[in-house]
């Protein structure tokens, strides 16, 4: 149940950062359901190890590369899902933002 609660709190949160970002498109709920199960995965699986490989970079621009590394997860998940879309660099890195912090508020009614 609470999977699914998470679910619906990262649907919510890409659907509010696409309305709000300038050059961030979602064509349907569905495909924001879609993406917010693609970046749950991406996240997952895929971010640890770019951190990782990254953590030379990342100590060097004192953690500044860690929002590289989250647009980079944010462009696979445009290449992997039909119907989302990020136009550039910017919109990428404040629709992370944007997804990260909205997940962070409404998850806090989830514990």
């Amino acid at each position: 149940m609470k999977l699914l609660l998470r679910l619906v709190i990262s649907t919510l949160a890409v659907l509010l950062a696409a309305n709000l970002i300038p050059g961030v498109v979602v064509s349907s709920i569905g495909t924001a359901v879609i993406v917010a199960i693609v970046l749950g995965i991406l996240n997952t699986f895929l971010k640890p190890v770019l951190q990782i490989l990254a953590l030379p970079i990342t100590i060097l621009t004192l953690g500044l590369f860690y929002f590289v590394v989250n647009v980079f997860i944010i462009y696979i998940a445009t290449f992997l899902v039909n119907g989302f879309a990020i136009d550039n660099f910017i919109s990428a890195l404040l629709f992370g933002l944007v997804v990260s912090v909205v997940s962070s508020i409404l998850g806090m009614f989830l514990d």
